[in-house]
């Protein structure tokens, strides 16, 4: 082939051409709509003979106006030629047989077998380079909480920390009963079954969550969370309940 009849695009897997270069070319006179419809009928299939787009075209006064537009495979190029009975349907539907030899040639599907590698080995080296950049991430918000978890691993298993019902016997009552006095002075509320802190002591060390195994009425296994309390809690609460006129025990025999 000397002459290139109408553009060729292989940006897709199958090369394809424009239904409206093809309708020019064919100097076909009827309304392109009308004519690609009358052609479309022929059993072809969009989404695998050929594709819905738009492209543009410059009207009088110099503007680009958008218009519908195709993309036909050359199968589909090659059957409209010869549907149109006429010496440019004949002239090219030959050039699109011969584009379809020169298409599966030994030396061209060897090259698009190169190219999809390169893309394949492309796309492979962005994945390595996101997951590596991933793990690198990683890796280092590791290393930022490794020494907090240690951390909080040391106080959890401090034998300092107490549970609400050891501070409540100080106090001669329940921890139920306590845990409600806590509540009724602003100091914690329950949520999910466990007490928490309201927000504005929640981040002064009072306090620490600890995840306990548990096995339910029905013989499910399962986890709940306890609060246990720190010395520096424990003061706290000292402090908090004697403004409420509530001392512990101890000092309750004192003033008596």
């Amino acid at each position: 082939m000397t002459e290139q009849l109408i553009p060729i695009n292989y940006s897709s897997e199958q090369p394809t051409v424009s239904a409206r270069e093809l309708y020019a070319g064919l100097e076909i006179t009827d309304r392109f709509s009308r004519w690609f419809e009358r052609m479309s009928a022929y059993g072809f299939a969009e989404g695998s003979d050929f594709t819905s787009v738009k492209s543009s075209t410059l009207v009088n006064n110099g503007a680009e106006r958008e218009i519908s537009d195709y993309q036909v495979s050359i199968d589909m190029a090659k059957q409209i030629c010869m549907i149109q009975r006429s010496e440019k349907g004949r002239q090219y539907r030959q050039y699109f047989i011969d584009l379809e030899k020169a298409w599966n040639t030994p030396e061209q599907i060897f090259a698009r077998a190169l190219k999809m590698a390169d893309q394949t080995i492309a796309k492979l080296k962005n994945s390595v380079k996101l997951l590596s950049t991933e793990i690198s991430v990683k890796n280092q918000i590791i290393g930022e909480l490794k020494p907090k978890a240690d951390y909080y691993d040391e106080i959890l298993k401090n034998p300092g920390l107490v549970t609400i019902t050891q501070i409540a016997k100080d106090y001669g009552m329940s921890g139920k009963k306590m845990n409600d006095i806590l509540h009724d002075i602003g100091i914690q509320y329950k949520q999910s079954g466990q007490w928490l802190l309201y927000s504005k002591y929640h981040c002064m060390g009072y306090t620490h969550s600890e995840t306990v195994d548990i096995v339910r009425s029905d013989g499910r296994p399962d986890v709940k969370m306890n609060t246990k309390w720190s010395q520096k809690g424990r003061i706290f609460l000292y402090d908090k309940l004697k403004e409420s006129g509530i001392l512990p025990v101890i000092e309750q025999e004192m003033t008596k």
